[in-house]
Order: C-alpha cells, then sequence, then structure tokens
C-alpha cells in the first residue's frame, strides 16, 4: 500500500505533467493541429487523475498497531455508541489491554450515532465450553472512549479480573 507521502509526490508529479498538456494543447488549438481534441480530451483525463491521486493522499489514513493485541471479531455493532467484540478464550491478560487499546482505534469513527452521548462503549467477550453441548459467554471487560477526537488520551480500560482468571483456568 502507498504512503501518504508516496501519494502526494504522484499527485505533484502528475500535477506538473497535466500542466505540461495544457500547454501543450493551447498551443494545438492556436497552431490548429489536427489532434488538438485529443489533447481536450487527454487535459481533462489527466486533471481527474490528479484530482484524484491529490484526494486519496489527503484522506488515506493508516492505523497504528499495538504490540500484543490479537484478532477479534465484532459480534454486535449498529453503528452507535455500544459495541460488542469478541476474543479467543485463550487470551491472557496482556493481550487482552492491548487487543482493547486497538479495538477502540480500529472501530473509532466520527460517525457513529451518539444518542445524546460522547463515550463510546466496546465490551468484550468470549465463549467457553466449560461441558460438551454446553457454551457460556464470559465478559472479559470494557473500554471507553471519546468520539469527538481521534486520539483519545483518556482511554478508560475495565478488565474484569475475576472473569479473566476464570477463562484463563479454562485455557490451561
Amino acid at each position: 500500500m502507498w504512503s501518504t507521502e508516496q501519494l502526494l509526490a504522484y499527485s505533484r508529479w502528475s500535477g506538473y505533467l497535466t500542466i505540461f498538456v495544457a500547454v501543450l494543447m493551447i498551443v494545438g488549438w492556436v497552431l490548429k493541429w489536427g489532434i488538438r481534441f485529443r489533447l481536450v480530451g487527454v487535459t481533462g483525463f489527466m486533471t481527474v487523475l490528479t484530482a484524484g491521486l491529490f484526494a486519496l493522499s489527503l484522506s488515506l489514513y493508516t492505523r497504528p498497531t499495538i504490540p500484543d493485541a490479537v484478532r477479534f471479531s465484532r459480534v454486535y455493532d449498529t453503528g452507535g455508541v455500544d459495541l460488542v467484540v469478541a476474543v479467543a478464550p485463550d487470551i491472557n491478560e496482556t493481550q487482552l489491554a492491548a487487543t482493547m487499546e486497538q479495538a477502540a482505534l480500529d472501530l473509532y469513527s466520527p460517525g457513529r450515532l451518539t444518542q445524546g452521548t460522547d463515550q463510546m462503549t466496546i465490551r468484550f467477550r468470549t465463549v467457553l465450553h466449560p461441558e460438551p453441548g454446553l457454551s457460556k459467554l464470559v465478559y472479559l471487560g470494557e473500554v471507553k472512549r471519546s468520539l469527538l477526537s481521534r486520539e483519545d488520551p483518556q482511554l478508560q480500560i475495565k478488565i474484569d479480573q475475576k472473569q479473566l482468571a476464570q477463562v484463563m483456568a479454562a485455557a490451561a
């Protein structure tokens, strides 16, 4: 994947080429060249291409990755402020904390329906199978973050130590 700096460089050089083709088009119209109509099309195409590259360089945002975070899957998300995420049952406390932080970064969106609150809550759960044919949902904790800014320095992470001990005992 291209970085923002690369896209800006490509859009700059595409802009230079667009200006060159536009000047060539004007010269073609003044001198009544036979390819002047084709030059209009090429200039229009280059303009759209340059604008697209520039817009892509502005909108591209790469999310940071948190070390020790494990894969998670979204179980419940209606586009509002409450989400439920599932993690594997063999997770430990450091992985859970890192995954909570990663999920808070990944699932943030300024377009979420706030419903009168500026806090997004992500609850974490896993599924244990204490005996064959029986499944038990275990909530491991939650993370609350602000919806007002992308970088939330006051991330509130709560881990239920009792439930986590139960999950770690079952995994052992």
